[in-house]
């Protein structure tokens, strides 16, 4: 059984002023926590069924703290509509440094005002399927350890560097050799450009696109044009960039 103080503190996690007090994010689901377990982030507690923690006791650290509870507590105490696994609470990285030159050697994403934590997972997780040096996102974004984000990185939360910039003022600061890119309904067609992943590609909003600030620092707009007969009015911010960053890669 879970301890009250125990449920309260998960409970609290749910909302970002207490992830930023604690310095700790949730965890939820067996493989999102396993993901957790093999990486380089520190794990404050598990609280986990006794099926799951029987059948993966060898991936549990010995002195991990380690709370069995029901699949009833687990689901009370997240955010999943159903949990019949495990969820943990894990420390909030320190983000590192974020050299001005790091663009010059690699393809950065920034997102500007990414509301949707379900879009930024799936950003995330383009970013680590990529491998990406990382993501820097504005602050109107949402929260890149809130539980929906993290669960849909897929596990990419434990391997994708984040930091968080104002982007308006960050990037003019860029050595003016670094290519800065946007989508715009106005820009170059991406199918027919050869494309480097080196630089910064800017996604701003899928209700708002970029904010005018952010607009103004673009060294390249890109388009990506409809098929033929293709009536979509737009496209999702996590599709678009997927289409964009598959065409930087794609000489690789």
């Amino acid at each position: 059984m879970v301890s009250k103080a125990l449920g309260k503190y998960v409970q609290s996690l749910h909302q970002k002023k207490y992830r930023h007090r604690h310095g700790a994010f949730l965890v939820e689901g067996g493989k999102s926590v396993l993901e957790l377990l093999s990486s380089g982030l520190e794990t404050e507690h598990v609280l986990a069924t006794p099926e799951f923690a029987d059948q993966y006791r060898a991936q549990l650290p010995a002195r991990l703290p380690l709370s069995l509870a029901t699949e009833h507590e687990l689901t009370q105490l997240g955010t999943l509509a159903t949990n019949t696994t495990t969820l943990a609470i894990a420390r909030q990285p320190a983000a590192p440094p974020l050299p001005l030159t790091l663009p010059e050697t690699g393809l950065l994403l920034a997102l500007d005002e990414v509301r949707d934590p379900g879009n930024l997972g799936t950003l995330l997780r383009l970013a680590d399927w990529y491998n990406l040096p990382g993501v820097v996102l504005s602050p109107g974004c949402a929260d890149a350890y809130a539980p929906k984000t993290v669960a849909a990185s897929m596990g990419a939360f434990a391997r994708v560097r984040v930091w968080e910039r104002d982007l308006a003022e960050w990037l003019p600061t860029l050595p003016p050799a670094v290519g800065i890119y946007g989508a715009d309904l106005e820009g170059d067609n991406v199918h027919r450009l050869t494309l480097q992943p080196a630089g910064v590609l800017v996604m701003g909003s899928e209700s708002h696109g970029l904010t005018p600030g952010v607009a103004t620092a673009l060294t390249r707009k890109l388009h990506i044009p409809r098929g033929a007969g293709g009536q979509a009015e737009s496209l999702n911010v996590a599709i678009s960039a997927a289409i964009l960053l598959d065409n930087f890669f794609r000489g690789q």
